[in-house]
């Protein structure tokens, strides 16, 4: 007769691992990691739906000096964000840094196409705010006039 080699473990002993690896396992080790460039080169981003057919993409950009220092590109299904972040105190040096700053690039895929005539692009306090609306297709029925040619 055969046994099993986890015949002595109780018959639930997958839900305990299931419970330690769908926890944020290596967030809490984060601090005592070496910070990596890709790690570094990040910034908040909050995304917000309203309905099915309007986003809210709120970015955070602490210390944009000016707006042109900020590029919006869409197409089709996605926003791409790009911006320059500089932050800089007369007299100061910097002696650790935990506010990123250079250049900064996302894409952002969209559940839904979006219509290009109504993006509105704000910023305010420190956040980029985008307000996007689904392009909603036009499937009526139009009729085509034709010409008669001789």
């Amino acid at each position: 007769m055969k046994t099993s080699p986890f015949g002595s473990f109780p018959p639930d002993w997958t839900k305990h691992w299931e419970n330690f690896f769908n926890e944020d396992f290596w967030g809490s080790f984060q601090s005592f990691l070496p910070a990596t460039e890709k790690s570094t080169n990040t910034t908040g981003v909050n995304i917000y739906k309203k309905a099915e057919n309007e986003l809210l993409i709120v970015v955070c950009l602490p210390g944009l000096e000016d707006i042109e220092h900020v590029e919006l590109y869409t197409y089709y299904r996605a926003l791409e964000i790009k911006a320059t972040i500089n932050l800089h105190f007369q007299g100061f040096e910097l002696v650790e840094e935990g506010i990123f700053q250079g250049t900064w690039e996302k894409t952002i895929p969209l559940p839904f196409p979006i219509k290009e005539e109504r993006i509105e692009a704000t910023y305010h306090h420190g956040l980029l705010i985008i307000h996007l609306h689904r392009l909603i297709p036009d499937v009526r029925k139009r009729r085509i006039d034709i010409k008669k040619t001789e």
